[in-house]
């Protein structure tokens, strides 16, 4: 059930990311179903690329004071979206860097303000 909520909160940051930021966009008439694609593909790489990468780029993290987050969390969206268009057909796209650090930017706070009044984030 946690898993289910939590992917429930993806969608909708990347819902909320698809309606504030130009530059990313749904093509097609059927936009659910691309942001719950692209809902689960953001969730599957932040769940394991995203830790590789803070390892791997820990300095850089601790001398932009945590900024370099906001890189990898727009790296990851661009790849999020290439993996929906390229492998899984869905039109979501991400027009490049900006929007997708924009982007980035409202999943993570649309991500911890849902997390935060669900719950999903505490251990009981």
């Amino acid at each position: 059930m946690k898993t289910f909520v939590r992917l429930l909160i993806i969608c909708v940051a990347v819902w909320a990311a698809m309606y504030l930021v130009p530059g990313i966009h749904v093509e097609g008439t059927q936009a659910w179903i691309a942001v719950a694609i692209m809902g689960l593909v953001l969730g599957i790489l932040n769940a394991t690329l995203k830790p590789v990468l803070k390892l791997a780029s820990g300095c850089l993290i601790f001398l932009t004071f945590g900024l370099f987050c906001l890189i990898i969390d727009a790296g990851i969206l661009c790849l999020s979206a290439w993996i929906c268009h390229g492998f899984l057909g869905v039109g979501f796209y991400v027009d490049g860097f900006w929007p997708a650090f924009w982007g980035g930017l409202v999943i993570s706070v649309v991500t911890v303000i849902l997390d935060a009044i669900c719950g999903v984030g505490r251990s009981r």
